[in-house]
């Protein structure tokens, strides 16, 4: 990523133009790479190759399209070597941004249908190209393409057009499995529907659940809440403030026959259940906490960090009520900040 700020000259008549491709040197003129131009976003130009990369794959270089072909094909192999899909799970990640070095681009699979969450102007220019090559998929049936209206006014997109071209998806609820577990999907829904990147996360919380209380904050459509009563917990208590996604939990539970009377979920602000659990001491031997993402932009970046804090210090309070659990097994909490995401397991910190 080349932030602006960083350009010291633009060489060239006329100038590029958002979704453009260019070549980036350093202040001796010698190449760095090529990526997408734009602007007037604060990311100038979106690297796609380093030097090097095009001097050894000159297929791609300087040209999208096939790189756009390329990569994808890059990330269909690597998911599938990790075994995905699978008999237990055809809904995950295909395409993570930056991770599959396609920023601003993410594709959820959710069984034969592909969301393509869209982030960045180039997206929108090269929706077909991106399209066509997730229709070679021979799992896939469907797109849903769902742009992201708020990031793409960053980018200087005319939002007038873009309404012109969204299409209503092919289905508005799907059916799909996670490690065995089955969930309903709104395609609708916040994000791309379901919060694939958290796989693992939610695996995790079923090996760490036997036994336990859990209190699930900010729960969603149900998935800590699922796993922790798949890994064996005692009770669970999922908290959020979206109506539909309370019942996409509910309709979670009843899917996979699981206990009502172990699982239970609340329409309530976060931040004043857990003022009011605290005030009545109650107790949980594991505290998850997934929020949305609470600093997309810069400007909000102050207040957020103190309201952060907040939940980190309820947290630690949390943890510390119910003796004899080891540190890792109390909480487990995950802050997105934009672009960087804190992860914090028990006493464990990682950024």
């Amino acid at each position: 990523m080349v932030y602006s700020g960083a350009v010291d000259r633009i060489i060239g008549r006329p100038p590029p133009k958002t979704g453009d491709v260019v070549l980036v040197a350093d202040g001796s003129e010698k190449p760095i790479g090529w990526g997408l131009y734009n602007s007037v976003s604060m990311f100038c130009v979106r690297l796609m190759q380093l030097e090097n990369e095009a001097a050894r794959d000159p297929y791609c270089a300087l040209n999208m399209e096939k790189l756009l072909e390329t990569r994808i094909n890059v990330a269909t192999e690597l998911r599938k070597n990790l075994g995905l899909p699978s008999v237990e799970t055809n809904a995950y990640r295909l395409v993570n941004s930056e991770g599959d070095r396609l920023s601003g681009l993410i594709v959820d699979i959710f069984g034969d249908i592909a969301v393509v969450a869209s982030s960045a102007a180039w997206v929108e220019k090269y929706k077909s190209d991106i399209e066509s090559c997730v229709n070679r998929i021979p799992e896939i049936n469907h797109i849903n393409w769902r742009s992201s209206v708020e990031l793409l006014k960053e980018e200087g997109l005319d939002l007038s057009s873009l309404e012109e071209t969204q299409s209503p998806p092919s289905k508005q609820l799907v059916q799909v499995m996670e490690n065995g577990i089955k969930y309903v999907v709104s395609l609708e829904g916040q994000k791309t529907g379901f919060y694939a990147d958290q796989r693992e996360n939610r695996h995790y919380i079923s090996n760490i659940s036997n036994g336990k209380t859990v209190l699930d904050i900010c729960c969603y459509s149900g998935g800590f809440s699922l796993n922790a009563i798949q890994g064996g917990a005692l009770n669970v208590i999922g908290v959020d403030t979206s109506l539909p996604a309370l019942e996409l939990a509910k309709e979670n539970v009843l899917l996979n026959n699981l206990d009502p009377h172990r699982l239970s979920f609340l329409r309530q602000d976060a931040t004043e259940f857990m003022k009011e659990a605290l005030s009545r001491n109650e107790l949980w031997d594991l505290v998850i906490l997934d929020p949305p993402k609470l600093a997309p932009r810069r400007k909000v970046l102050r207040s957020v960090i103190s309201y952060a804090r907040f939940f980190h210090w309820i947290l630690i309070l949390f943890s510390s009520l119910r003796q004899g659990q080891s540190p890792i097994s109390r909480w487990f909490l995950t802050l997105d900040f934009g672009k960087r995401p804190y992860k914090m397991h028990g006493a464990c910190t990682e950024i």
